[in-house]
């Protein structure tokens, strides 16, 4: 037998509040997933940056490399410029891995300004509450140099862009120019951040959030 289905009455504002409670119970997981990602992804980036060094150490303390040879460019063993080439390349993994964690987290955090949107607007009208929060599902942008996520790939950039730099010209046996040497890390590192802008897809600068019901402005 077939049953109906059950009769929906009229919502009361306690079940907005239910919703709001699950909204910011959400968001704040989503802030607390991302962050955890980006730590671990962190510490995988400084261990892999840290192995040319402990290689180094344990070459130097088994004699196998003298380490006046590790004061001079000249004399410093090509396999340690290798490894060292090695290693940043390894570095752009955890980068890039980075920039999808930024990314889940963006999209994440505009669906649930979406969500949001469904119950703002009654809330509004019976509670003459409105959300101290962004109600545009395009909020936010993914791409912001200042914040946290930015300064962390902006950081691996350029370490990344110096180990392969510093590499790539000593396997070249290439005495560096201070001057070329800087150069060519900025460039590099340019090419690097030039990823991350793109995968995150910005073509414009960071605005306010679209208000479609024109809520009162309350962030700080």
């Amino acid at each position: 037998m077939r049953k109906s289905p059950p009769s929906q009455g009229p919502l009361e504002a306690t079940h907005f509040l239910q919703l709001a409670a699950i909204d910011f119970s959400g968001i704040y997981q989503v802030h607390l997933a991302a962050k955890e990602e980006r730590l671990k992804m962190t510490r995988l980036a400084m261990s892999l940056l840290s192995v040319p060094f402990a290689a180094a150490v344990a070459l130097t303390s088994t004699k196998v490399v003298n380490p006046a040879d590790l004061t001079r460019w000249e004399t410093v063993p090509p396999y340690l410029f290798a490894l060292v080439a090695a290693f940043g390349l390894l570095g752009v993994l955890p980068f890039l891995r980075l920039i999808e964690a930024v990314n889940a987290h963006g999209r994440t955090a505009r669906a649930i300004n979406n969500f949001r949107l469904l119950y703002a607007m009654k809330l509004k009208d019976e509670l003459e509450w409105s959300p101290n929060l962004p109600v545009d599902p395009r909020f936010p942008e993914t791409y912001a140099p200042l914040a946290w996520p930015g300064i962390n790939v902006m950081m691996l950039a350029i370490v990344n862009s110096a180990y392969l730099t510093v590499g790539v010209t000593g396997l070249a046996r290439q005495y560096p120019n201070v001057l070329l040497l800087a150069s060519s890390i900025v460039l590099v590192a340019l090419v690097h951040y030039s990823i991350y802008y793109v995968r995150c897809n910005v073509t414009r600068r960071r605005r306010l959030p679209h208000n479609p019901y024109q809520f009162p402005n309350m962030e700080t």
